[in-house]
């Protein structure tokens, strides 16, 4: 264990997030995501972890350490409900609250197709399997920078 460290965060998990820089990607999913052979594709190229635990769990982990990118519009997103891309399951709005509470409110979830984000996430950083069993449960998150001292 680590002060100041949520104990989610494994060796494994925080080496690749301080590894990434501004502007990679890494995918938070669920029990059902291809996640190895995604993560295979991925600049980590294997399979990270924080199981038995929901996705809201993991990502408000992940947040406690991890800046979202200012610099973009869609530094999180949601993978969308195949034919209904305006519905946010409960699984979704409860990663939002997790954002919301690490990042302060006007950080909305993007939605982006199913298949879309199959292809987003071959591009990220790194991939971390969740213990969450509801469907929808993955996303996609940008890292942002930490300013010098004294500087916003």
């Amino acid at each position: 264990m680590l002060k100041g460290i949520n104990p989610l965060l494994n060796a494994d998990v925080l080496y690749a997030l301080r590894a990434m820089g501004h502007g990679d990607r890494l995918v938070v999913c669920d029990t059902n995501f291809p996640a190895d052979s995604i993560a295979r594709r991925t600049a980590l190229g294997r399979l990270l972890r924080i199981e038995n635990v929901s996705a809201a769990g993991a990502v408000e982990a992940v947040l406690s350490v991890l800046p979202l990118d200012t610099f973009v519009d869609d530094a999180a997103i949601r993978m969308e409900i195949v034919d209904k891309p305006d519905e946010v399951p409960a699984v979704q709005r409860e990663v939002q609250a997790a954002i919301d509470r690490a990042e302060g409110k006007g950080r909305p979830l993007v939605g982006v197709e199913r298949h879309a984000f199959y292809e987003m996430a071959k591009t990220a950083y790194c991939v971390i399997a969740t213990g969450e069993r509801r469907f929808y449960g993955c996303f996609l998150f940008t890292k942002g920078v930490i300013p010098p001292d004294g500087e916003q």
